[in-house]
């Protein structure tokens, strides 16, 4: 390959180990998530309801570096699964306050093991390593 195409090359890609990673963190993530009926992105919406109890959908987008058009098809299924509640905020009808409901809430006691699963699946960075990539990884989303 000319050196004027180095730039093309897939190993001289930042994005690209970043997405591999992501879809193979997530990948681990499914034997966790799935008896319980829940994809990846639901159970980070669920972790922020669990943490806010409601929030509006431009919060819950902003912090989990969603789009509307992305959250509002998985909220109407968190919601037709009974997890979550969909209304109009009564200040501003335009805005979406999202709810967790109590059997949303009853998967968190299903769900409070798998942060430890997830650290034992991953042995490839010590605990000093994996603080560090998390600083990383968050100064780049900040950027």
């Amino acid at each position: 390959m000319a050196q004027e195409y180095e730039q093309l090359l897939l190993k001289n890609q930042l994005c690209f180990p970043l997405y591999a990673c992501g879809r193979k963190i997530v990948g681990k993530y499914t034997p966790y998530l799935k008896p319980l009926g829940l994809t990846y992105t639901q159970y980070v919406v669920l972790m922020v309801l669990w943490e806010h109890e409601t929030i509006n959908v431009g919060k819950l987008g902003s912090i989990l570096h969603l789009d509307a058009g992305t959250l509002t098809p998985l909220l109407k299924r968190l919601e037709k699964a009974g997890y979550v509640t969909r209304d109009r905020s009564v200040e501003d009808e335009r805005v979406t306050v999202i709810g967790i409901t109590p059997e949303g809430n009853a998967l968190k006691e299903k769900c409070k093991d798998i942060p430890m699963k997830m650290a034992a699946n991953s042995s490839a960075l010590n605990e000093k390593e994996a603080g560090e990539l998390y600083r990383l990884l968050y100064l780049f989303l900040e950027g």
